[in-house]
């Protein structure tokens, strides 16, 4: 199969927004991939690599070679390209990555530049998320949806398990079943704007459990054997040795939990984010970094016990019997209430404490692995700055032809200029999209023509985001977590806009 025809379903996919239309889409370009090409077919649409890194972002991307007239990549060249580019290593290897993503995109057309453009920046929009996928997947293999939704559950792992279900059929996704040590998808949360909301949308009654602001992990324990997976499903066991000790200290021979993996100060209040993911990095000593900077882990929900899935039983009835099997002091802080100030309060302390906020969770309903389930509700403080817009992004799929990530900046004061924090599409309605075009591109600051174009600082816009971490990307060592746009302001000059500095205190605090 040709890249050509996948990115040409990549931009068709993104230029409607029927599910069904999506769907149908999807299933006639899987029915004509090899058996080789199907899981790399799969990945590539679901917006992530087979290899995940490989070491390439934007940096890499934003000088590129003539495209190519006729389309000659096949998806099979192309996946083996990026396996050999993540194998660089060493002394000159920038330079040999660089060269190989040179031959790579010469070799590609206009069309497939922008495809894999997009895909190595982790910003390929095309809308077929994961529910989709899976539906076209079982559209190709000519199986019930709900039956692949299942086994992409159990498997962790949608492109596996659609290879399976088209070359195997029924009797390929009969294979993937709950194991101790293979991760599965964990269960996600949708988003609450309150306690009250939450409470009237999980039936009256619920429980409040402390959102942790560290790092998710899932946990496998079977007999003395322990590993321990990251929510992307990355093997991290080797670099959490206390979390392997506080489980096999538990009175289990079998297990499947998930829980939050922390750096706690002496006073017991979390570090930043940064600090507990710096214990996650593949040149740490961890040795010397145990001594430094210990982690504690948390327990909240349990899988499988000893031999038996626990899967389908209500919330109330997994949180019982994780209660039997691991000490208050390291089970997450959590409320059963249906009052509403009683939950509030419980927010505020979680919150004085300094974490993130709190989850509100279905007494009644099962783990849903994999999904974003009604079952589980996120409820966090929402922080909003006026930034400036130094540069804007041309769009692909439903966005193409439309001006669409914006490049944020905060105001120094002591130079009069901005300081870029990050980057953003989300929050941004059709109408609004409709504006920026025409807005920036009477701001431009030079050619239109390019990918990204430089606009005057001038435009103002509120930007909404969940908390500011470390980055060594951007001039101000700092990112905004989860910017969206909710509203651009006239009303404000640049001078205006909010300061480094007051970004800066958000990031200390």
């Amino acid at each position: 199969m040709l890249v050509a025809e996948v990115a040409a379903a990549s931009a068709e996919v993104g230029a409607t927004s029927s599910r069904l239309a999506k769907t149908a889409r999807l299933a006639a370009l899987l029915e004509s991939a090899g058996a080789d090409e199907v899981a790399i077919v799969v990945s590539w649409l679901s917006g992530e690599l087979p290899q995940r890194q490989i070491g390439v972002g934007w940096a890499s991307l934003r000088s590129l070679p003539a495209p190519a007239d006729e389309p000659a990549l096949t998806v099979v060249g192309v996946d083996a390209t990026f396996t050999e580019i993540k194998a660089v290593t060493g002394k000159g290897s920038q330079a040999r990555r660089a060269a190989l993503l040179d031959e790579l995109f010469g070799a590609a057309t206009a069309t497939e530049q922008t495809f894999l453009r997009r895909l190595l920046g982790g910003e390929l929009r095309q809308g077929a998320l994961l529910g989709v996928m899976a539906d076209a997947v079982a559209r190709a293999a000519e199986l019930p949806a709900t039956e692949v939704r299942r086994a992409a559950m159990l498997g962790g792992d949608l492109p596996t398990v659609a290879a399976a279900a088209l070359t195997r059929g029924a009797g390929g996704l009969a294979e993937f079943r709950l194991q101790v040590g293979r991760p599965i998808g964990p269960m996600l949360a949708q988003t609450a704007s309150g306690v009250t909301d939450a409470l009237e949308r999980l039936g009256g009654r619920a429980v409040f459990e402390a959102k942790l602001d560290g790092a998710r992990v899932q946990i496998h324990r079977n007999d003395d054997d322990v590993s321990i997976y990251t929510r992307s499903l990355d093997d991290v066991t080797a670099r959490l040795p206390e979390v392997v000790e506080a489980t096999l200290a538990l009175p289990v021979r079998s297990l499947i939990a998930d829980g939050e993996a922390i750096a706690l100060r002496p006073d017991k209040r979390p570090h930043k984010f940064q600090v507990t993911a710096s214990r996650f990095g593949r040149s740490v000593d961890i040795a010397a970094a145990r001594g430094s900077l210990p982690l504690s882990v948390f327990f909240f929900d349990v899988l499988h016990r000893d031999g038996v899935d626990l899967l389908d039983l209500p919330g109330a009835d997994r949180a019982a019997l994780l209660a039997e099997i691991v000490p208050a002091d390291y089970r997450v802080d959590r409320l059963v209430t249906s009052d509403a100030d009683a939950a509030q309060e419980f927010l505020d302390r979680t919150l004085a404490a300094g974490h993130e906020g709190v989850m509100a969770k279905s007494l009644t309903a099962p783990y849903e692995a994999g999904r974003r389930g009604a079952g589980w509700l996120k409820i966090k403080p929402v922080h909003t700055l006026d930034l400036v817009v130094l540069a804007v992004e041309w769009g692909s799929g439903r966005r193409t032809g439309k001006l669409s990530n914006i490049h944020l900046g905060a105001l120094d004061p002591d130079t009069g200029g901005f300081v870029m924090l990050g980057k953003t599409f989300k929050g941004m309605t059709d109408a609004m999209l409709e504006w920026q075009t025409q807005r920036f591109t009477e701001l431009a600051d030079g050619p239109t023509d390019g990918y990204v174009v430089t606009v005057r600082p001038e435009q103002v816009v509120e930007i909404a985001f969940d908390g500011v971490q470390g980055s060594t990307r951007y001039p101000g060592g700092m990112a905004l977590r989860f910017a969206r746009v909710l509203r651009y302001r006239d009303d404000k000059r640049p001078d205006e806009a909010d300061t480094i500095d007051t970004v800066r205190a958000f990031y200390e605090r």
